[in-house]
């Protein structure tokens, strides 16, 4: 028997409920067997999102990945297209995105990313750590199965860590997105709920299927549960990290996410 399983037993936690990492990114270097970058129009956002580092949105350095939107100054044309194939006007601002779609994708288990944000509660800033099933029909449609859409079973969202600039500095909303049975239709809000926390200072923010529930942590301390939700997500399922900017207010100087790691862990 291991030192980890005696030391498991002698604080009573059952072996069989012990954790597992099948995937872990400590960002060295910008692994593309992990991640991709997505190029994608959603939410009405007013930037571009573009898949590498001409203008640094992405960039691995110091063993930490920044995720960041930046003023270019200067209006340039955008090849984001929305799931209507309706091309993104021009815009000065680009951004970060990378998912493991279709590199690490997973039914159920635990996802925890530590990131921290260099500055927050500014108007238009949305930075966000989340889930989606590994069916959605969102570019890129790399696969034949990707052909559900938004929220269905398939498709479904689990928002980890989200900050909305416009309401509040040091506070950020965590929660699923309950379906409505329709394409395109989703209760962004009866099963979120929001929390104040240190934005620029790292967190260890994180999701897990606790039997039939959801159950949200910071810094390995449960914040917040979706009680039953579980059950409402059992496909396999990506994660994304991007940082976006959703209305047309000015920009002071630019924005980053940084992130230490991320992981998913199952359960023994």
């Amino acid at each position: 028997m291991s030192f980890k399983t005696k030391e498991k037993e002698a604080v009573g936690v059952p072996i069989s409920e012990s954790w597992e990492i099948d995937f872990q990114d400590d960002f060295d270097t910008f692994n593309t067997e992990n991640w991709q970058d997505q190029r994608i129009w959603v939410n009405n956002e007013t930037h571009c999102y573009v898949p590498d580092n001409k203008y640094g949105t992405r960039e691995v350095s110091d063993g930490t990945l920044k995720l960041k939107v930046i003023n270019t100054g200067a209006q340039k044309p955008c090849d984001n297209f929305d799931k209507n194939g309706v091309q993104h006007p021009d815009t000065q601002y680009v951004a970060g995105r990378i998912t493991t779609k279709n590199k690490h994708e997973f039914i159920k288990g635990k996802w925890t990313a530590r990131l921290r944000l260099s500055s927050n509660g500014e108007p238009s800033m949305f930075p966000a750590w989340w889930l989606l099933g590994a069916e959605n029909n969102e570019s890129p449609v790399q696969e034949a199965n990707e052909n559900v859409c938004w929220p269905l079973t398939g498709s479904g969202e689990i928002d980890i860590f989200e900050h909305h600039g416009d309401h509040q500095k040091n506070h950020y909303t965590t929660g699923a997105i309950k379906s409505l049975g329709e394409c395109d239709k989703g209760d962004w809000w009866s099963l979120r709920k929001g929390f104040d926390v240190s934005l620029n200072e790292y967190h260890e923010y994180s999701v897990e299927w606790e039997n039939s529930d959801l159950v949200y942590r910071v810094d390995a301390k449960e914040v917040y549960r979706n009680v039953g939700q579980g059950d409402q997500y059992p496909e396999k399922m990506f994660a994304i990290l991007n940082f976006a900017k959703i209305t047309d207010a000015p920009m002071k100087g630019e924005w980053v996410m940084e992130v230490a790691w991320v992981k998913h862990e199952f359960r023994k």
